[in-house]
């Protein structure tokens, strides 16, 4: 029977303190272990659960090596008969591109739940016990499959999952997409369908991290040159993704630094900065569309297109 959840810990705001309760910006991320914030919600003490350290950092310093581990350890527990769920704790600043990798890497059928906190663990109006246990709840529905996010009450899918704003509760967004679902009073409410897609798998993802391939991304905006691409290809950078303006628009100094790019074999993908829509192609664009992804998504597309074989 699957029942037993499991919770992997990465760190983030969600386990913060501040050495003033009520300082909801001047806290440091990743001081306290997700047991101990297991134990913080009362309402988890009855529920069976497994509690795993993966990592213990502030998300804006996440890099390829947790990501390669996080997805290694997920696909364990997830592959057990008798866990129904994987809840991650993480923080907000790039819980949007960890959800987004997960899913292109793993595509699971069992949920795999994000979660995390805009105020620190010490803060008088938490927001990350309720999370939590929102996103064990989720973890444990049986009609959830894939990565999804749980915050502030809301179930966003990892595809449409965005960061709107830098310090309310409501930070996050699926843009024209909509939320999947709500956690309302305790009971689990789904409306739509996740986005599918096919899993690269961990086989992927070389151990050595500096053998991951190069991606960046480069701003268009007023004034752009194409210097920053110049020097970018120079330094061996092997994809780049593009934070157009509008629909997937490029100044054309940038435009000719980019095809000059392409024309090198650098991949390069176009998304745009605006909070919403998505990059329509048209049949003379000369530069790939993104569609929907947004640019640091786009990003780690490229990132797994790269490390896919030749002949995959």
């Amino acid at each position: 029977m699957q029942n037993i959840i499991v919770v992997l810990g990465t760190g983030g705001t969600i386990a913060g303190t501040s050495a003033v309760a009520g300082d909801n910006i001047g806290y440091t991320a990743a001081q306290i272990g997700v047991s101990q914030l297991v134990k913080a919600v009362p309402e988890l003490a009855s529920v069976p659960l497994e509690c795993e350290q993966v990592a213990q950092v502030d998300s804006k310093d996440m890099g390829f090596a947790i990501w390669r581990t996080l997805a290694l350890r997920a696909a364990h527990h997830l592959a057990r008969a008798e866990v129904a769920g994987v809840v991650v704790t993480h923080g907000t600043d790039t819980l949007e591109e960890t959800a987004y990798f997960l899913q292109r890497v793993l595509e699971p059928t069992k949920p795999l739940v994000m979660t995390a906190a805009m105020r620190p663990a010490t803060s008088p109006q938490a927001d990350g016990p309720q999370n939590l246990l929102d996103a064990v709840r989720v973890a444990g529905h049986l009609g959830v499959q894939g990565v999804v996010a749980v915050l502030n009450g809301q179930i966003h899918s990892a595809h449409d999952l965005r960061k709107t704003h830098t310090y309310r509760v409501d930070a996050f967004s699926s843009g024209d997409a909509g939320v999947m679902g709500v956690v309302a009073h305790g009971e689990v409410r789904i409306s739509r369908a996740r986005p599918k897609g096919v899993a690269t798998g961990c086989e992927l993802l070389p151990t050595d991290t500096t053998a991951w391939p190069r991606v960046e991304i480069v701003h268009s905006h007023a004034g752009a040159d194409g210097a920053v691409v110049r020097l970018l290809c120079a330094d061996g950078v092997r994809g780049l993704a593009i934070a157009a303006t509008g629909n997937g628009t490029v100044h054309h100094h940038l435009e000719s630094a980019l095809l000059q790019a392409q024309s090198e074999g650098v991949k390069v993908l176009r998304s745009s900065r605006c909070l919403g829509g998505r990059v329509l192609a048209k049949a003379d664009d000369v530069l790939p569309s993104a569609d929907d992804l947004t640019p640091v998504k786009a990003r780690i597309e490229l990132l797994l297109e790269l490390l896919r074989p030749p002949s995959a």
